[in-house]
């Protein structure tokens, strides 16, 4: 398991890339994070991270590749849920859910389950179907 910072950072990434991936950061999109972000005890370090690959315009792919990475390193954690909701309600906030956010989201749903499903037969901890 990763330091959490390192965690809530890979988040920041994540939902910038949601916000990314039609092309431009939208208000909505930023009001969407922050609204979600109010009382959650890492909201600092989420937001920061946010700013930063805006800052940097950084790739919409660099910023998932990293973040998943991470969180791959990080292994299974009750937290993803709350990412999935925010990316959710970000990627809706503008115009709705396009084809370049649901892409991501469904990529990060995949790219993570398909992770810990082949750590769980590595371990021989039992076998599960990796149907959604």
């Amino acid at each position: 398991m990763i330091k959490r910072e390192r965690l809530y950072d890979a988040f920041g990434e994540l939902i910038y890339a949601i916000a990314m991936a039609d092309g431009e950061v939208q208000e909505e999109e930023v009001r969407s994070l922050e609204h979600h972000l109010d009382q959650h005890p890492w909201a600092k370090e989420i937001k920061w991270s946010f700013n930063y690959e805006n800052e940097k315009h950084k790739s919409v792919e660099e910023s998932y590749k990293n973040a998943i990475d991470i969180c791959m390193e990080n292994g299974p954690d009750p937290e993803y849920k709350y990412l999935l909701d925010v990316m959710y309600s970000v990627a809706n906030a503008f115009g709705g859910i396009v084809p370049q956010e649901k892409k991501i989201l469904d990529d990060f749903r995949r790219d993570l389950l398909d992770r810990f499903v082949k750590d769980l037969e590595d371990n021989k901890l039992g076998y599960f179907s990796n149907d959604m």
